[in-house]
């Protein structure tokens, strides 16, 4: 029998159990613009979901390849199972892990879900074939594992058959789990613990037996962690977390299937600790494989929000731009739609969800803004760079009223902007460079009196020509960009030009241009200080000296420092000299502050994003 695609329209998406799992995967369908209807038995869980989903379905949307959904999908909740999934299309179970619990809830919802309504088990331990007892034999088409870990912190969704699935369900919803900013990946078989907690079960049998014959501590295994890995997830921390009951419970489960030996892990745990009363955070005064007496015993999940938290260095908003081109695409792994997949974030806080601010650009790359008029200004690079479909637009700072400044059919691939009052000319001007189009430009904050301040010769394939990175120093009356050169060749420089054209000259035959650095690995944005002197800019690339944070002198000794390194192909960067940081944007979807003394890289945002330029709000 040929399976066909469930009529959605209004009908709901039931999650069965608004606890601390259930409430936030009916939140992720809200955000994606589906409709919800939560089950609970206790008024008070039902509450409190409600009330999660008040509070955070707008965060969540920043993770949904298409931003915020033209109209939010509603949500209630109820005490009954037959009112919560009589309509609906789609019921997630998040019901205590009790495997008899179960197959009596699929027993019931077999009974009174719609014939077309697919049946999801979120089990964390359990493979939906073992909860059929009670599911009738076509029903079992429509049966599988549903397995959320705990968004928005950890996105992934692990679909699973029952041995009986129809095929065609998994790729539906994987379309519909990315379209609410979810990370779904199917198991190809059965499988107990799906596929990363097959992983994750044997780090942690692994961690118990090194605990179990004294080799190390939790707090030194975590520490070795998140130094090997660069984690913000730490193993004995998020144990601790998950309740040492749970993990024994779970590893019990493969204990029995594989006939594993228990003695130097869950036989040792419930010795040591669980018989003791030591679960971790459901133990805070007893502690757990961390002692109560320290921080760990609630810890964070993101232990690099805790560092940022702790220094005296406050972070202001950032406004970023994900190109388009990670992972989060909604056609993801197809490079189908990454050309619209571009957006505005806004980052208030660091390592929470930020708000997306525009979504359904064509590749944007710079950015800058105007607190003084509520206004932001960036440049998309457009589908094609081999024609003039780029572009410059502004917007309101929350990212209504947009406008188009410089249209399709002017620029080919404009990179980074700089916003410039100055005050001696009488003017405001947004400095930007064409990448293919090898050329520098200016125009009004409106987009009129748009002129080119350098024009290089050659085209698309004269990489030696392209212009990237853009800032200027009204100091000294000059502007700097960078010319990248083929990547990764070590032909990259930094110029600079009189911010005013010599008499009689044009952007293509200038005299006052001058070459401040060569051969460089591969340079993109920069920023320069006025006061000191001191030129800034990213570099993307050949390591060691590529995948860098620099900055020199541009007059006098002008030897290059690295300040930083080991970046995911770096691309934009914000000073913040005040609190000594600078802000660094990759494509391999991080933000960071790197202290300006140390270098030392702080993660303040990590996603599936690809990210180019950034600039913060300056305080009021």
């Amino acid at each position: 029998m040929v399976w066909s695609v469930p009529h959605i329209g209004s009908r709901p998406v039931a999650i069965l159990g608004g606890g601390v799992l259930g409430r936030r995967i009916a939140c992720s369908y809200v955000a994606g613009g589906f409709n919800v209807h939560i089950r609970d038995p206790f008024p008070q869980a039902r509450e409190d979901a409600l009330k999660y989903i008040d509070e955070n379905k707008e965060s969540y949307t920043s993770f949904c390849p298409n931003g915020k959904p033209a109209q939010y999908g509603t949500y209630t909740a109820s005490e009954d199972i037959e009112t919560a999934v009589k309509d609906a299309w789609l019921v997630i179970e998040a019901v205590p892990e009790k495997i008899e619990l179960k197959i009596d809830t699929l027993g019931e919802l077999d009974k009174y879900a719609p014939k077309d309504c697919i049946l999801g088990s979120n089990s964390s331990s359990f493979k939906s074939s073992l909860m059929l007892d009670k599911v009738s034999d076509e029903r079992k088409k429509l049966v599988c594992n549903v397995h959320y870990t705990m968004p928005p912190t950890i996105r992934t969704v692990e679909l699973m058959t029952d041995g009986y699935t129809h095929q065609e369900v998994f790729p539906f919803l994987s379309g519909v789990l990315r379209q609410c900013g979810m990370l779904p990946a199917t198991a190809r078989k059965e499988s107990t613990g799906f596929i990363f907690n097959r992983l994750w079960a044997a780090v942690k049998r692994e961690i118990l037996t090194i605990l179990a014959e004294g080799v190390s501590d939790a707090a030194e295994i975590d520490r070795l962690w998140a130094h090997m890995f660069q984690a913000s997830v730490l193993p004995c921390q998020l144990m601790d977390r998950v309740g040492l009951d749970t993990v024994a419970f779970i590893e019990d489960n493969y204990i029995n299937e594989r006939k594993l030996d228990g003695s130097l892990t869950v036989d040792w745990l419930r010795s040591n600790y669980i018989t003791q009363g030591k679960l971790g955070l459901k133990t805070p005064g007893q502690g757990g494989l961390y002692p109560p007496s320290t921080v760990a015993v609630n810890p964070p999940l993101n232990p690099a929000a805790a560092q940022a938290a702790r220094t005296d260095k406050q972070m202001p908003p950032i406004f970023f731009l994900d190109v388009g081109l990670g992972s989060n695409s909604p056609s993801y792994p197809s490079l189908a739609g990454i050309s619209t997949n571009g957006k505005i974030l806004r980052l208030d806080e660091p390592n929470q969800p930020p708000k997306a601010l525009v979504t359904g650009l064509p590749a944007p790359d710079g950015i800058d803004v105007d607190p003084s008029v509520n206004r932001m200004y960036w440049t998309n690079m457009g589908a094609d760079v081999t024609t003039k479909d780029g572009s410059l637009m502004s917007s309101a700072l929350d990212g209504s009223d947009k406008k188009v400044l410089l249209a399709d059919g002017v620029l080919t691939t404009p990179k980074q902007l700089v916003l410039v009052k100055d005050q001696q000319a009488g003017t405001e001007k947004l400095y930007f460079c064409d990448r293919e189009g090898c050329s520098v430009h200016r125009c009004n904050v409106d987009g009129s009196e748009h002129e080119v301040l350098v024009q290089n010769p050659g085209g698309v394939s004269d990489l030696l020509h392209w212009c990237v990175g853009i800032t200027v120093d009204l100091k000294q009356r000059k502007f700097y960009w960078t010319q990248k050169g083929p990547s990764k060749s070590g032909q990259g420089r930094i110029f600079r030009a009189n911010i005013d054209f010599p008499a009689g000259e044009s952007a293509s035959n200038r005299s006052d241009i001058e070459i401040v650095f060569d051969k460089l690995p591969e340079p993109i944005d920069l920023e320069i200080e006025p006061e000191t002197g001191v030129l800034y800019w990213t570099d993307r690339g050949e390591h060691p000296r590529g995948s860098s944070l620099n900055c020199a002198k541009v007059e006098g000794d002008k030897q290059v420092k690295l300040l930083a390194r080991h970046f995911h192909e770096p691309i934009g960067l914000k000073l913040d000299l005040a609190r000594k940081q600078i802000f660094v944007s990759d494509l391999g979807g991080s933000l960071y502050s790197v202290d300006v003394e140390t270098g030392k890289k702080t993660v303040v945002h990590y996603d599936d994003g690809s990210y180019t330029g950034i600039v913060t709000l300056p305080e009021a």
